[in-house]
């Protein structure tokens, strides 16, 4: 009776943030959108090192080795792939050379016929 308390407590925590989640990133605009992918992007960093600190200790089961070796594997895709699209975005913010003018015969760009 008390399990089945808690996993319902635990599922309606787990969809409240979503709910929340979804809400408040929705709201982000899209200037923002960059240093804010950047910053999860950080965090999920640090989570993979975790990951890896808790295969390095041995003390787990061969199926909780398993499950983390899956979730570090996604994590790191994730990381990386957030890096990529975060440079990519990045890049449309920088200025483009300006295109230097067209110069006629004469060598002299822009002047009249005077």
């Amino acid at each position: 009776m008390i399990l089945a308390s808690v996993l319902t407590t635990n599922l309606a925590i787990l969809v409240l943030a979503g709910f929340i989640g979804f809400v408040v990133i929705s709201k982000v605009p899209n200037t923002l959108h960059t240093p804010l992918m950047s910053g999860t992007n950080a965090i999920h960093g640090i989570v993979l090192l975790g990951g890896l600190l808790l295969l390095g200790l041995g003390e787990l089961g061969a199926f909780s080795k398993f499950l983390l070796v899956i979730a570090v594997a996604f994590g790191t895709i994730n990381v990386i792939g957030g890096f990529l699209v975060t440079d990519r975005m990045l890049e449309m913010f920088k200025s483009k050379p300006k295109p230097k003018p067209a110069q006629d015969d004469a060598g002299k760009a822009g002047e009249g016929d005077s």
